[in-house]
Order: structure tokens, then sequence, then C-alpha cells
């Protein structure tokens, strides 16, 4: 029996530091039926794959309080799950969330924080609950009160950036008399005032020393001492070696009679690490606000119909079933299908479709999107985590919490170099010790190494990007399911393009209409007669060309249809013939007045359809699938980007040879079975090129798995296609280069980041060491390593941030007269 896999996004808040994710990690993993973790500092949440017969949500979030960090499940808006469903919430291996359960205690109201929890304590259910469709069912309590170190895991992220502040405050206000009264202060800022109530500087120092201590900076060894107890070594390590080594030693001294002391080092160093820290955490927050928007977008509450009344409930407690009301300007709580009433609906905040969608009776509709115009009864089909919006957020939230390859290495590295940090800071007190140096240059010295080498920077390098990398990409619709599939956006050197549906619009159009011996408006009312009585996909093409021009509707009579030949019927006392050469010949015609024509426009892959009045050959329309509009853009920022474009099509090569000079497409292979497409895309990479497939995700799921970077385009509300990489909403091929211009922008991002972490350790390492300081009298004192090394988690994050201001390719303007054609085969009733 194979094992079953399922992943949860479940919370993990109170991770201060970008390299403390290793704890979680850490303890997480060695947990039986785990089977991978990844955490993300910058979203608090973690990414877990597990096996369901061995562990449950509800373990998972146990063990991650056992860390001391708050969790209370999985991770999803609150106000569109259902809190009636039994068991928590989770998610199969192929992006399908099933079930959910959601506390509304504790946290729940901070934007962008929406949790849920995990399934441990039935209680009864509400008793307005009782009588509702007989969905009562027991709700589950989050054993938060039994969560808490202090409480500071339980904060939102606005909180920690707050409570980040609070406590630098205090450091900083007491950090300033203690510096005061310090030798630096005597001697160097000739502070001459004596020590309230007849006390000793170092005395003084160390009382105003203790709210720093163990207030401000006991951040530092809690988290030290959950690292520890984790079995691995993070940055609050290095910061409570750093701060906690001064303080002692110079608590012993003042306890063993006075001497030099270090109290200003220890707290001026807390309060530099806690500032960094505060403007990294703000900084790294905004990384966060695409997830945010998207949990912001579902109403709280609906306007169910109950007893033919529209009574206004939450939108947790929307049941399968339920008719809603959704008036103009409201959004609507769920994905339903309408039942009565008509309007245009504004997709875009989901599909990033940017123009409004007609619906009507028998329409499908998603839930957060907005009525405009008209009011709707709309029945839900699917609520919580199976609504559009939850498998979005889902996807986003795995994307953002996925390790690129890079960032594995890293984390790696970032484990190993507080362990460097810690032998080269006893090295270099053993060192200067050797050297004559006096135990308080020493300790300087190697308090310095310490604090410097903090891997903050390191472990925040690609998660911000990332962050902000699939955030953009939502925003347009463009969904990564991993880190990876950003890393192989930014390396493509081909995309290959299914025609049907990707480039084209998939439905016929009137490209051509020659007419000979009637005036042209006259015959198209009369092929418009014909063409309304039958059911053929290109008779409605024709329809729809006669409306527009605005021609006159007249009414025909004795139609009647020739299976796979065409129609023939009497208007305003006429013969009137539609359909292919055969019809024609049966019918006696002589075709030879439009045979020129004809030929001409089939050798373009045009569709060419005869049209005879009483016995005579009178004209020759042609259909053809339309280029989609932004297609000649797209093609065109693929060009700008060096990458080549290539064409697979079933279709022949006449069609696919004019596709292909309108749109400028670099290479066309043509009459390609669907079977033998991955087959197509396998030549390709063994030629060296890495190639992107962008297909329908259904029919081309085998080549989007060949492809190095599989995409499935217009997806809709079916944001989990097993095969493709990345999802775009919208049926829109511009959204092809814009994937691939986010995924550069992202990589560029992840390797400048990386690059200024491991660069300014390796800077900064042998500086704080005191290398150059006998020859060049270069050295750093603690509280400029504090600095240095805050500053730099800042950089990266707003570094990252930066990829916000990316430049996207915008929609064009229509392509005129690209209407291309397929020459497919015709089914019954076809010309």
């Amino acid at each position: 029996m194979s094992q079953q896999i399922e992943t949860a996004v479940i919370e993990v808040k109170g991770v201060n530091w970008a390299s403390s994710k290793a704890v979680a990690e850490s303890v997480l993993s060695r947990r039986p039926g785990v089977l991978s973790v990844e955490a993300n500092p910058v979203a608090q949440t973690a990414t877990v794959a597990f096996d369901p017969a061995l562990t449950s949500i509800a373990d998972l979030a146990r063990w991650v309080r056992d860390c001391g960090y708050h969790c209370s499940g999985r991770s999803v808006p609150n106000h569109i799950c259902d809190p009636m469903a039994a068991g928590s919430l989770h998610t199969s291996h192929d992006g399908h969330a099933s079930g959910t359960h959601v506390s509304h205690e504790g946290h729940a109201g901070q934007a962008g924080q929406a949790t849920t929890a995990a399934v441990e304590e039935p209680v009864p259910a509400h008793p307005d609950h009782a009588g509702h469709a007989g969905h009562a069912q027991p709700v589950t309590r989050t054993a938060q009160e039994a969560m808490g170190h202090g409480g500071h895991g339980e904060m939102s992220m606005d909180s920690m950036i707050r409570d980040m502040r609070n406590r630098f405050i205090v450091a900083a206000a007491l950090s300033v008399p203690i510096t005061l009264w310090s030798p630096i202060g005597r001697e160097v800022l000739g502070f001459t005032v004596p020590a309230p109530f007849g006390l000793r500087d170092d005395i003084f120092a160390l009382l105003l020393s203790l709210p720093v201590i163990f207030y401000s900076a006991w951040i530092f060894f809690d988290g030290a001492v959950r690292a520890l107890r984790a079995r691995t070594l993070d940055m609050m390590v290095l910061v409570a070696v750093g701060v906690g080594a001064g303080w002692l030693y110079s608590l012993v001294v003042t306890l063993t009679g006075g001497g030099e002391v270090f109290y200003e080092a220890a707290t001026v160093l807390a309060s530099f690490v806690l500032l960094g820290h505060w403007f990294e955490m703000r900084a790294r927050g905004g990384a966060n606000d695409a997830i945010r928007t998207l949990l912001e977008l579902a109403p709280p509450m609906a306007l169910v119909i109950r007893d033919g009344e529209p009574v206004e409930v939450p939108t947790s407690e929307v049941m399968p079933g339920d008719l809603m009301m959704v008036r103009p300007g409201a959004k609507i709580p769920t994905d339903g299908k309408v039942e009565d009433g008509e309007s245009e609906i504004d997709e875009s905040m989901v599909t990033g479709e940017s123009l409004p969608v007609a619906k009507a009776p028998g329409s499908d509709v998603i839930g957060a999107t907005v009525n405009t115009t008209g009011t709707l009864r709309v029945r839900a089909t699917k609520v919580g985590a199976d609504t559009a919006l939850a498998q979005i957020v889902a996807l986003v939230q795995e994307a953002q919490n996925s390790k690129a390859p890079g960032q594995r290495l890293a984390d790696r590295a970032a484990f190993w170099l507080v362990l460097v940090a810690l032998i080269g800071g006893s090295a270099t007190f053993a060192a200067w010790l050797l050297a004559g140096a006096t135990v308080q240059t020493a300790i300087l010295f190697a308090i310095t190494v310490v604090v410097i080498t903090c891997p903050d920077a390191l472990g925040l390098a690609t998660p911000t990007a990332i962050m902000v990398g699939t955030g953009l990409g939502a925003k347009r619709g463009v969904l990564f399911k991993n880190a990876t599939a950003l890393e192989t956006a930014a390396r493509i050197d081909a995309v290959v393009m299914d025609k049907t549906g990707t480039l084209t619009q998939g439905k016929p159009e009137v490209t051509d209409f020659v007419a000979l011996r009637i005036d042209e408006d006259e015959l198209l009312s009369l092929v418009a007669a014909v063409e309304r009585e039958s059911e053929h996909p290109l008779a409605a093409a024709v329809v729809t060309y006669a409306e527009t021009r605005g021609v006159p509707s007249l009414s025909a009579a004795d139609f009647r249809n020739v299976p796979g030949h065409g129609a023939g019927a009497t208007v305003a006392g006429r013969q009137v013939f539609v359909g292919n050469r055969k019809l024609m010949l049966a019918q006696g015609i002589d075709i030879g007045p439009v045979a020129a024509q004809r030929e001409e426009l089939a050798a373009t892959g045009r569709t060419a359809v005869l049209v005879a009045v009483d016995g005579q050959a009178a004209g020759v329309i042609a259909l053809a699938d339309a280029v989609r509009e932004t297609a000649a853009a797209a093609v065109a920022a693929l060009h700008d980007a060096g990458i080549e474009v290539v064409m697979l099509t079933g279709d022949n090569e006449a069609t696919a040879q004019r596709i292909a000079s309108l749109l400028k497409i670099d290479t066309v292979i043509a009459e390609v079975l669907p079977e033998d497409k991955s087959a197509k895309i396998a030549e390709l990479q063994a030629t060296g090129k890495r190639v992107a497939m962008v297909g329908d995700g259904v029919n081309d799921a085998p080549a989007l798995a060949q492809a190095d970077l599989g995409i499935a385009i217009g997806a809709g509300t079916d944001v989990a296609i097993e095969t493709a990489d990345v999802v775009l909403m919208r049926s829109d091929p511009l959204d092809v280069p814009v994937a691939l211009r986010i995924g550069k922008g992202t990589l560029r991002k992840m390797r400048q980041n990386l690059g200024w972490a491991i660069g300014y350790n390796v800077i900064a390492l042998p500086i704080a060491a005191g290398v150059f300081y006998p020859s060049l009298g270069l050295m750093l004192s603690p509280e400029i390593a504090a600095i240095s090394m805050s500053g730099s988690s800042v950089i990266v994050a707003v570094n990252a941030l930066l990829l916000k201001r990316l430049s996207l390719p915008l929609p064009s303007e229509p392509v005129d007269d690209t209407k291309v054609v397929e020459s497919a085969p015709a089914p019954s009733g076809a010309r």
C-alpha cells in the first residue's frame, strides 16, 4: 500500500529572526509521520508534508507550540471557511483542499493574519446553528490558553513589530544613563556627575541594566534556549552569547569588588540589535502584502435567503446549496451559480481579468468578486477551502514557503556560520590573551566576532524575494506553485505555445466577405437568415458578423440542413444555399465565378464557405479562429527577452504558417497529434534548450509535465492543475512573458541578497576579530558590529521589496487583421 501524503500550511507565529525558522524545521522534521518542513519567517507559516495515518494537524500544532511558538492550526482566511465542518482542514498533494476547521479566537481579527484552529477539544455547537438545514455539528476549541512563552508567540506581525519597538525604546532609554556613568562616559565624554544615592558607577549601571536584560533582551535568551533544545543553532544563540557574556562578566566584576565593566556595551548592543530588527521586521512585513490582500478579499458577511427573506449571516456559515442575494456593489460571498438576475462581475481581484464579465442564470461566479450592476440570486456551490479564493491562498502560501535550491544551501550555511562564530569568538578571545591583551580587550573582540557574524541576512536572502515575487504574480493572476518554478522561469530559452485557446480565441470569426452580382449588405442579410436556423458554430459566427454590420434581419422558410455540407432555405422569395463545394455541386450550381476567391482564401488557411442565390454562385465567406488581442504583444515581449517562440499545433501547415507570420513566431511545428506533443518538447530539450510549455493544462498535460516549466493558461478557477508549475488565471498569452520576467527579477534579487549576505560576513569577520588592528588600527566595537549586522538584514529585506517596482508588460491594443483560421474537421452539418 502506497504512502499517502498530505500538505498543510500552518501557523508558526513568533519567529523573530530569519535563522530561527530552523528551530521549527528541526523539531517537526524529527516527529513521526512528518516528511518535510519548510518554515517561512516572513510569512510566519510553515508548509508541512505529512502522512495522515501517523500524524494530524492537531499534532503538528502542538509540536510547534512545544518549540515555543504560537500555532492554532492551518493558516487560511477565517471568514471564508466553514466552522461547522468536522476535522481540521488538510490539503492533498495535488493542491486541492478538503474540509476545514477555523478558530475565530485570539488574533483572528488582525488584518492579514487569519488562522485556523487545530481540532483538539469539542464544544457544543452554537444554538443559532442547531436548526439550519441539519448542518449543526460539534465545533472545536483551540487550546490557545495553553500556549505562550510570555505571550509573544501569539502576536500578529504588526503586534510583533510594536513589541520589538517597545523593547528597543526601553533598552535605548536606559542605555543612555548607563553609558554616561560608564568608563566611556567618564573618560571620553567627560561626564562628571556622581551616581545617584551614593552608589558606585558600576552598581548604578547594573541596576539600570536589569530591565534591559530581563525585558528588552529576554527574547534573545528565550530564543537561544529554544534553539539549543531543538538541537540547532541560530541568530538568537549568537546575540544571547554576545549580550550575555558582556553582562555576566560585568556582573562578576561588580559583585567581586568592582573594576572595568561592560554594561554599556551589553545594553547598547541589545539596543542596536533590537533597533535593526525592528526596521527589518517592518521591511519584511511589506513582503506579505500580497497574501494579506488575498486574505482580506472575501466579505465577512453574506445575505442568505431564509424563508423567503434575506438574512445576514457570517460568510463562514454559508453552506453548499444556500441561496444568496448579492446586491449591486456587494462582494459575492462564496463560489456559486446564478439562479436569477443579470449583472456584470468584476473578477479582477481573483483572476486578474480587467474587464467585468457578464453573468446570467446558469453562469458560475467566484467568491470575493464584486457584483457591479444588477441584483443576483446565487446558489452556493463551493464554500470554505473548496472556493477558488481559498485554493489561490493555499497555492500562494505554499509557493512562498517553498525553498529555492539556493536557499537550502544558505540554510545549511547559516547553521555552520553560527558554529564558526562561536568557535571564532572563543579563538579570538584566546588569541588576544596569548598576544598579551587584557581580558577586557579580548572579550570585546570576542563579542564583536560573535555579534557581527549573525546569519540573519543569509536567512532572509531568498524568502523575502520569493514572497515579493509570488505576490507580484498573484496580483496579475500568475500563480507560481513553488520557488523552483520561479528559478526555472528565469532560465527559460524557448517558449512552446499551443495554438488553439492560447494564441487564438478558439472560436470562429468572419474575416472576409466577398459578394458577386448582389449588393453586399443584401447578400449578407440573405445568408444570415439561413444561418439563424442552423446550430453550427460557423453559422453562429456569420450571424454575429451580420448583427455587427447592422444589416436588415430577414426570416427564412423551408429550412433544410444537409449534414456535412451546409444548409438552404427560402428567404424573401429567393432560394439561398450556404455551404461547401459538395453542396453546390449537388444543387447543380456552377462555382466557377467564385472559384478563384475560394482557392485564394483557402490557401491562407481560412475556412471558405460558398453562397448561392437562385441557382447562381453569389459570394464567398471566409472564417477564421481569431488571434487573441495580446498574442502579438506576448510574442514581441518574449523576443525582447531573447526567448525563442515555438508554436505547436495539430492544424495543417498553411494555417500554422499564417498565424506564425502574423505574430512573428520563430518556429512552427504543425500537424502534431496530442500524444506526440511531449516528444516534440523532448526534442527541443535535447538541443540544450530550457523549454517552457504553455497549454490548457488538460489536453496538454503530458507536454506540460515534460517541459522544464509547465504553464497552464486559461485555468479560470481551476488553480490546482497537477502538471503545471505556473497557473495563469486569465486566458491571456501576455501573462507568459510576465511570469518569466517575474522569475528573472526574483532570481536577480535572490542572487544579490545571497551575494551581499556572504560577502558581508567574509569582510566583516576578520575586521571584527582584530586581524587588521595591529597594522592598520582598524577595529570594530560590539555596538558597531550590532549596527552592521542589523543593517545587513535591513538591506536584504529592502532590496527584496524593490522587486515590487519591476516593470511588467501591459496589455496592448487589439491586433488588426490577424484573424486566423483553424481548418478543423467538420462535424455533422459542417460546411
